[in-house]
C-alpha cells in the first residue's frame, strides 16, 4: 500500500509564485534555461540550472555550479521570499493545458517503498544524471522538483479532491506556455483522510522523474549521518491514471549510415510494409511515421514472434529498434549511440520536419504514444522500457513546493 507523508513545504508567497515557478531542469538546455530566466531574478532556473549565472562554457557538473546553486537558493529565499508552511500538509496540484485537466496529490512519499520496488519503476537511470541531482540535493539540503507519480484511480481520493478544490487555491499561476498550475493546501482532517485513502491504494508508479527519485535515495544515504528524518521521503505529485496524458517520444537519426534515402526505403520495403504518402502521426500502435527525403511514409512494424514476448519488447520503440534502427541503419545502444536523438511529443511533428529539412538529421520517426495501462503492466512485471519511450505533458513546475531535507 502507498504511504503518504504531509510535509512543511518551503514555497513562494502567492504574489511571487508565478515568477519563481520554472520548467523542470531536465527538459531544456543551458541556452534555453538562460533565455527563459532572462530578466527574472526570481526564476527557479537560477537554482536548478545555476550554470546560467556563470561564464559561458562552464561545465554544468563542475563544483562551481553547485556552489552557485546554493548561493542563488539562499538569495531566492530572501528575495521572493520563500516561506515555510506553518504545519505539515499535503496539497492538490492541478495542471490545465487547453482542454486537458489533471489533479494530483503533492506530498512526500516513502524512499523505503521506492527501494523495495513498492513504488514501481519502468526505466533505467544513468549514473551521471543521478550524480548531478544527488549533489544538487545534498548541497541545497532540499528536493526542489517533484517526481511525477501515478496510481490506479480511487473514487475515495476523487471525492476529497472535489471538496477541497471547491475552495480558494493557494496558488493559481498561468505559465508562459499557457499551462495553468493551481495548488490547494489540504490541512487538518482532509489531509488525514488523504493519507488514509492512499493507504488503500495498491501501488504507486513513477511516470516521470526516475532520476529525481534515484537521486533522492542516494542523497538519503549521504545525509543519514546527520540524522535527517525528512531525507527518508521524496517529493512527488501522484495523479490518477485516468487523467495522465502521455505523448509520443519521437526519434531522429543523424545520418543514414552511408545509405541514400532511396536505398534506405528499398531495404525497408524488403522486410516491412511501407505505405507511401503517410500521415505525420501514426494512427495506431504498431505503426511508425518515417520522414525522409521530404515526405512522410508509414512503416508497419511486424508483431513480435513467440508467445514469450514481454510487454516491453512489444512496444513500438522496441520493435522499431529491432526491425529498423539496428539492422538497417546500424544504430547501437539507444542510450549511448550519438547518431540517435529523441524529441518530446510536445514539440510536434513540425519540429521533426525542420530538423530533417535543415540538415540537423537525416530522418525522423514519429511514434504512437504508449498507454498508461501499458506503462503499469510493464512496471508490474518488473520489466524496463526502452529509453525515451514516454513523454508526459503537461509538466510540473520546479520551485512551487520544496521539500527541505
Amino acid at each position: 500500500m502507498a504511504t503518504v507523508f504531509p510535509f512543511r513545504a518551503l514555497r513562494p508567497t502567492p504574489a511571487s509564485a508565478g515568477r519563481v515557478a520554472a520548467v523542470p531542469y531536465d527538459v531544456i538546455s543551458t541556452e534555453e534555461a538562460k533565455a527563459l530566466a532572462a530578466g527574472n531574478p526570481l526564476s527557479f532556473l537560477h537554482v536548478s540550472r545555476a550554470e546560467i549565472d556563470l561564464p559561458p562554457g562552464t561545465n554544468p557538473y563542475s563544483p562551481a555550479v553547485y556552489e552557485k546553486a546554493a548561493e542563488n537558493f539562499a538569495t531566492l529565499r530572501r528575495a521572493a521570499p520563500l516561506v515555510v508552511e506553518a504545519a505539515p500538509s499535503v496539497y492538490f496540484y492541478r495542471l490545465r493545458m487547453g482542454a486537458h485537466v489533471q489533479t494530483g496529490v503533492a506530498a512526500c512519499y516513502s524512499l523505503d517503498e521506492y527501494d523495495r520496488d513498492l513504488i514501481k519503476k519502468h526505466e533505467k537511470t544513468r549514473p551521471d544524471k543521478e550524480d548531478d541531482r544527488t549533489r544538487h540535493m545534498v548541497v541545497l539540503r532540499a528536493q526542489t522538483g517533484p517526481v511525477f507519480l501515478t496510481y490506479r484511480r480511487s473514487s475515495e481520493i476523487d471525492a476529497i479532491e472535489r471538496a477541497v478544490t471547491a475552495g480558494a487555491p493557494l496558488f493559481d499561476v498561468e505559465a508562459a506556455d499557457d499551462v495553468r498550475h493551481t495548488i490547494w493546501l489540504v490541512g487538518g482532517a482532509a489531509s488525514t483522510r488523504v493519507v488514509e485513502a492512499f493507504g488503500r491504494v495498491p501501488a504507486l508508479y513513477i511516470a516521470d522523474g526516475h532520476h529525481r527519485a534515484a537521486s533522492a535515495a542516494r542523497a538519503r544515504a549521504e545525509l543519514r549521518v546527520t540524522g535527517s528524518a525528512d531525507a527518508d521521503t521524496m517529493l512527488g505529485v501522484a495523479f490518477p491514471d485516468s487523467q495522465v496524458q502521455i505523448l509520443p517520444y519521437n526519434r531522429v537519426v543523424r545520418d543514414l549510415g552511408g545509405l541514400t534515402s532511396a536505398a534506405l526505403l528499398d531495404r525497408l520495403r524488403a522486410g516491412l510494409e511501407v505505405k507511401e504518402n503517410g500521415a505525420a502521426r501514426p494512427s495506431r500502435k504498431g505503426e511508425v511515421a518515417l520522414y525522409v527525403a521530404g515526405r512522410w511514409r508509414t512503416i508497419v512494424l511486424s508483431a513480435p514472434s513467440g508467445h514469450q514476448a514481454s510487454a516491453a519488447s512489444s512496444l513500438d520503440a522496441s520493435l522499431l529498434h529491432e526491425q529498423v534502427l539496428a539492422p538497417t541503419l546500424g544504430i547501437g545502444d539507444p542510450r549511448t549511440d550519438k547518431r540517435l536523438d529523441f524529441v518530446g511529443g510536445a514539440r510536434g511533428t513540425e519540429a521533426l520536419e525542420r530538423m530533417v529539412n535543415n540538415g540537423q538529421a537525416a530522418a525522423a520517426c514519429s511514434m504512437y504514444p504508449v498507454g498508461v495501462d501499458e506503462l503499469m503492466r510493464i512496471a508490474d512485471s518488473g520489466d524496463i522500457m526502452p529509453p525515451k519511450t514516454t513523454w508526459f505533458e503537461p509538466k510540473l513546475r520546479d520551485g512551487l513546493l520544496i521539500h527541505e531535507i
